[in-house]
């Protein structure tokens, strides 16, 4: 079965940078999508960024646009999210997704919902 298992996270100062690393395995499939998503408490879920594996486009989320990167291994089938310049705003729990049927489709509508695998979550915290 598909698994996804994040890591990275941490609390850091304002200005600061952390690489989170999400792991994928239990799929053979060479197009779909993975992303990044978060949730702070009381707010819901929004996406961060994400990536389709078939063009290797990408799309960043206007709040962390400039800041943040997504990227991917394919050899290894890890995602990875580079968050640098760091908020307080950032502060919550980091998800990765993946979506293989109609991935090409949820992918350019970046909507949680559309997406059907979930890692457990790591937290980033970022103080003032």
């Amino acid at each position: 079965q598909v698994q996804l298992v994040e890591s990275g996270g941490g609390s850091v100062q304002a200005g600061g940078s952390l690489r989170l690393s999400c792991a994928g395995s239990g799929y053979t499939a060479s197009n779909y999508c993975m992303g990044w998503f978060r949730q702070a408490p009381g707010r819901e879920r929004e996406g961060v960024a994400r990536l389709y594996t078939g063009t290797n486009g990408t799309a960043v989320g206007d709040s962390v646009k400039g800041r943040f990167t997504i990227s991917r291994d394919s050899a290894k089938e890890i995602l990875y999210l580079q968050m640098d310049h760091l908020k307080p705003e950032d502060t919550a729990m980091y998800y990765c997704a993946a979506v293989f049927r109609g991935a090409a489709f949820f992918c350019g509508r970046g909507d949680p919902s559309g997406f059907d695998y979930w890692g457990q979550g790591t937290q980033v915290t970022v103080s003032s």
